[in-house]
């Protein structure tokens, strides 16, 4: 019934009404974060942009569509996770909080992203996961100090190759796309450590041993016919992987082995925010 009667109260936007949903939420919390996730809101009350100590925004599984301009005046954000909502468009006003490091966009609809985003430059960690991307906004590879990359459940068929720019990006989640090839632009970055290119239409993988950072590759539900090879102790995820030999011919038949047991996949949802360093 809660819920219900919230879902109610969010199409009125009457001053009341904004003040059932925040639940009395009139002075800004001691540890500066607000977590509104899942309080139905279509319109974020202005009444949040006067917290202007703020450093973590949490307004996922609602229904916004846009922000004020006031949010502007958060200029100690950190953290703004905006998932799970009906954006279309990144608002532009995200863009002048220029001390993010972390923000999550993804299960949206958006198709692009503003060139304005290349205005954070403190950005570490940007999920875009499960919106209509067809192509990686090459904004994003002016991110200079991006360490995490989630850009999975899209419609990704190539990667930009500026992206090889992003010398600090060190995580990449691609799975769930439309990759036909493995990325090239991906084997001229050493610094990798993590790379998720599962569940994409790729049949041959190029050797990954020259990267001498990377720690994990997952390829798993990939039509392949062959697993990347990699360095000593890089752990690989899919078919024939180090648990496995890859396919031998014994008397001119093919014997495939395959994992009985595989490690969990990438994670769905965004960590805690008592887990999100800044």
């Amino acid at each position: 019934m809660g819920n219900s009667l919230k879902a109610i109260v969010a199409f009125v936007p009457s001053d009341e009404c904004q003040k059932y949903l925040l639940e009395d939420l009139e002075e800004m919390p001691v540890d500066k974060m607000v977590d509104l996730s899942g309080r139905q809101l279509r319109r974020l009350p202005l009444h949040i942009c006067s917290f202007r100590e703020l450093v973590k925004l949490y307004l996922s599984d609602n229904n916004l569509n846009h922000l004020p301009p006031e949010l502007e005046q958060l200029q100690n954000l950190q953290i703004l996770a905006l998932d799970f909502n009906n954006f279309k468009a990144l608002p532009l006003v995200v863009c002048t909080l220029k001390q993010l490091c972390i923000l999550y966009l993804g299960n949206n609809k958006l198709c692009s992203l503003p060139l304005e985003l290349r205005l954070l430059q403190n950005l570490k960690t940007l999920w875009i996961e499960s919106n209509c991307l067809q192509c990686l906004p090459e904004v994003v590879c002016e991110l200079s100090l991006l360490k995490t990359l989630h850009a999975g459940s899209n419609a990704l068929r190539t990667l930009p190759t500026q992206l090889r720019c992003l010398q600090e990006l060190r995580t990449i989640w691609l799975s769930g796309n439309l990759l036909s090839e493995f990325p090239p632009v991906l084997l001229d970055m050493p610094c990798l450590e993590v790379i998720d290119v599962d569940r994409n239409s790729i049949r041959f993988f190029p050797s990954l041993a020259h990267l001498p950072g990377l720690k994990l590759v997952i390829y798993d539900h990939n039509p392949c016919r062959n697993a990347p090879k990699v360095a000593k102790g890089v752990r690989r995820v899919g078919r024939w992987s180090e648990e496995s030999p890859e396919p031998r011919k014994r008397s001119g038949a093919v014997i495939e082995i395959t994992l009985n047991e595989k490690p969990s996949p990438p994670p769905a949802t965004k960590p805690e925010p008592e887990d999100e360093p800044c």
